[in-house]
């Protein structure tokens, strides 16, 4: 056997369907699509994800929970574990957590959460603590120092919010 004589097995290989090409190739004037309707025009037959003939979609028939803030605390999460990097008897900021790369730059608050142990005495300030966080803190040696936020300018978009929270419209 030689290369050109290889060919596919018999029935493998199917012709293409061209179609409109002419009403001779049995696949033309309406080019397969039918009569009318969205899926024979141009740019039809797309209707989107979830779309069930016009039946009311799935997603929109199943019961809808919870609530979901518009508006959320924004506090990013440190876990204690993650704090033993620092040196014993030091003060942690949330500046520090921020350059070390535990926290987002644009994080508004800090909460310390519990998970894991911290091996070494340190000072840490934050925003929020757990329960267990402090506990474990004070059990190591340490100390939990709460910082109040920095109170918000009332801007318009503060006063929007607002709005937009009791429910009465802008």
């Amino acid at each position: 056997m030689r290369l050109n004589e290889l060919r596919p097995k018999e029935g493998s290989r199917k012709k293409e369907k061209r179609i409109g090409r002419g009403i001779g190739s049995g696949h033309g004037k309406t080019s397969t699509k039918g009569h009318k309707g969205g899926l024979s025009r141009s740019g039809g037959g797309g209707k989107g994800p979830g779309f069930e003939g016009g039946q009311m979609p799935l997603i929109r028939r199943i019961p809808k929970r919870g609530f979901t803030s518009h508006f959320p605390d924004g506090a990013a999460i440190v876990n204690l574990e993650s704090l033993n990097r620092f040196d014993a008897k030091s003060t942690i900021t949330p500046d520090q957590l921020k350059e070390a790369g535990l926290v987002r730059k644009s994080a508004a608050a800090v909460k310390i959460l519990g998970e894991g142990n911290l091996n070494k005495p340190l000072t840490i300030q934050a925003h929020q603590f757990s329960r267990s966080a402090m506990e474990k803190i004070q059990k190591a040696g340490g100390k939990a120092d709460l910082i109040k936020k920095a109170s918000a300018k009332k801007t318009v978009s503060v006063k929007v919010k607002k709005v937009l929270r009791s429910g009465k419209g802008a």
